[in-house]
């Protein structure tokens, strides 16, 4: 059968999307959605049992709906969770809370369309006729639809050396994948250990070493040696933004931005008042000065602008001045095995050679940036022109609706949600956009069945 619509994808942003299907398409039509994931929908961030791998947005602003803002607090609330709207919920809630809004819209099977979720991986796709894309899977069969929605995620970025050289001995004390959580019960309490990066995944896993009962210390290594920043138990009003009074070179906006946060008193008001406009003020950017951002000012605005929740940050905050975690900036050269392994960097600023020893190395460096080359789908679908790559690296070229340019006079329509629209929205990898983005599109399918 060809289906109304194909959700390709198992993270976030394909349940976002199909649960807005479910709510806006008609009893008649058909959703299929393929993924190979199975925790479809909760993705790594949102699977860790851990209690304290907090989300670093508040409960109030984590709604799946963006027409129901409490919707997530109502079920904290309805699970006997003591949270309010300005607090900040585990990721493992949060994933629950996915898990049972999903369960609950296909609950009632009577008075919904049909929705058939196929455990496999797409592998290519080809045209047919009849107006409908068909995917080919791993698993020898072919599902065709007639709207098409591409939630791909991104994969985490590698290490910048070469491994093999490393014994496999030695190459399994690299941890590639930190979120395969049993890699800590392997870890002695005395080890050493030197974590590559140091975002939020990082604090993330740093704090889960720790309440694994690890006594040993934790060498952070990344080129900035820039950590995350902190959330504010009572913020401050976010200050109003005029996006298209702001200048439209880099170094003037990053002046008026800094002289503004000056005024208002605390940064983060910019930064809140700039939150909702960040997408339009992206968009307005040449892509001269987009380059500029991402090669100069994006490490100072991840830390800015993705925060860490306050008792999070000051747990973490207490490991630095105790000497548990210490940060070190620098270029990571190789890696070489002797009793324990040896990384060998180049401090920032300096042309010198460090060297730190560590029993185990942690990748933290975070996800990709968005990109083609991680999917063999969508290496298919580029050498098919079926879409075309962002030329900033940033995903895949979408236009305003978040929809896939194509020629005229074909029927079926992609849609991209999520990390691969990054080239066109910039903010579209946290729950509040994805959100919106996911309605949006639904909407647009909605009206073509």
């Amino acid at each position: 059968m060809i289906y109304d619509a194909v959700i390709v994808g198992s993270g976030f942003s394909a349940i976002a999307t199909v649960c807005n299907l479910v709510e806006l398409l008609p009893e008649s039509a058909s959703i299929a959605v393929i993924g190979d994931d199975p925790g479809f929908g909760r993705g790594t961030a949102y699977r860790t049992e851990l209690y304290l791998h907090r989300l670093n947005v508040p409960a109030g602003r984590m709604s799946l709906f963006p027409d129901r803002p409490t919707a997530f607090v109502d079920w904290l609330r309805a699970h006997r969770r003591p949270l309010d709207a300005g607090d900040f919920a585990s990721r493992q809630d949060y994933g629950l809370y996915i898990r049972d809004s999903l369960a609950a819209l296909l609950r009632n099977r009577k008075s919904r369309c049909r929705v058939d979720f196929i455990k496999a991986k797409a592998t290519g796709c080809v045209e047919r006729y009849g107006g409908a894309l068909g995917f080919l899977l791993d698993n020898g069969n072919e599902i065709a639809g007639r709207s098409i929605v591409l939630c791909l995620g991104v994969g985490n970025a590698t290490l910048p050396v070469d491994l093999s050289r490393l014994s496999a001995a030695a190459r399994a004390h690299v941890i590639e994948n930190p979120w395969r959580l049993s890699w800590l019960r392997r870890v002695r309490a005395s080890d050493s250990v030197c974590i590559l990066g140091s975002g939020l995944t990082m604090i993330d896993q740093a704090l889960a070493l720790f309440a694994h009962g690890f006594t040993g210390k934790v060498t952070v290594l990344s080129r900035r040696g820039l950590v995350p920043l902190a959330h504010v138990s009572h913020p401050k009003p976010a200050m109003e933004i005029d996006v298209d009074a702001l200048p439209g070179r880099m170094s003037e906006l990053l002046h008026v931005l800094r002289r503004e946060s000056v005024r208002g008193g605390d940064w983060r008001r910019i930064m809140d008042g700039l939150r909702p406009q960040t997408q339009a003020l992206w968009r307005g950017l040449p892509d001269a000065e987009r380059r500029r951002f991402l090669r100069h000012a994006l490490p100072w605005w991840n830390i800015h602008r993705h925060r860490v929740a306050p008792d999070v940050f000051r747990r973490f905050e207490g490991m630095l001045r105790s000497g548990q975690i210490s940060v070190r900036a620098g270029y990571l050269l190789d890696v070489e095995e002797a009793d324990t392994l040896t990384l060998h960097y180049r401090p920032r600023g300096r042309k010198s050679v460090a060297s730190i020893e560590a029993n185990w190395v942690v990748n933290c460096t975070g996800m990709e940036r968005a990109g083609i080359a991680h999917s063999p789908l969508l290496r298919e679908m580029r050498r098919q022109g079926l879409i075309e790559a962002d030329p900033l690296g940033l995903g895949i070229v979408v236009d305003a609706r978040s929809r896939i340019p194509r020629s005229e006079g074909n029927d079926t329509v992609i849609y991209t949600v999520g990390a691969l629209t990054a080239g066109q929205f910039w903010e579209i990898t946290a729950v509040p956009d994805i959100r919106m983005q996911a309605r949006n599109v639904a909407q647009a399918i909605a009206e073509r069945v």
